[in-house]
């Protein structure tokens, strides 16, 4: 049975393994990144289309339920990783996405060998931990600049400021 429209981009890793391969094949350069993309907001839709133009196939490491209570709270995520999946399933610059539970993405990069990993420009290197295995195999880490004034954090905050 095929999946739903909206969910069509969601894979398991071993699902996504073998399709990453194939596309390696191909000859397509795959370009990687991860987080927890609660509540969509233009800062995130900038830095995913600048993190797609750096290669031919765009996958995104979502964060879990649980692994986003670990980074931000027990009052976060705002929508729990379906819905989040669903609305990055929508946007037309990410190719796969793939849910992880780890504290970070170092198990995802180990298996489906991107060929650049994105990081926003809140990290420097040394606070990538991941990029290590990434390098180990010739991997390349690319961080870009955050957009200012963005943040889930902050609409949050905003909201919460002002209830009305």
């Amino acid at each position: 049975m095929e999946k739903p429209f909206y969910i069509q981009k969601l894979f398991s890793l071993d699902g996504l393994q073998e399709i990453l391969q194939q596309e390696r094949e191909r000859g397509k350069k795959i370009v990687f990144t991860n987080g927890c993309f609660d509540l969509i907001h233009p800062g995130h839709v900038r830095y995913l289309y600048q993190a797609r133009s750096m290669g031919d196939l765009l996958v995104v490491g979502l964060n879990s339920d649980s692994s986003v209570k670990m980074y931000k709270g027990k009052n976060r995520p705002v929508m729990n990783e379906s819905e989040r999946a669903e609305v990055l399933s929508a946007l037309e610059m990410v190719d796969y996405i793939v849910i992880f539970s780890e504290r970070t993405p170092e198990n995802l990069i180990r298996v489906l060998k991107p060929h650049i990993q994105v990081k926003g420009g809140d990290y420097t290197r040394e606070q990538v931990p991941e990029a290590d295995v990434l390098e180990s195999y010739g991997g390349e880490l690319r961080i870009v600049s955050l957009v200012e004034g963005e943040s889930t954090t902050g609409i949050i905050e905003r909201i919460m400021k002002n209830p009305q």
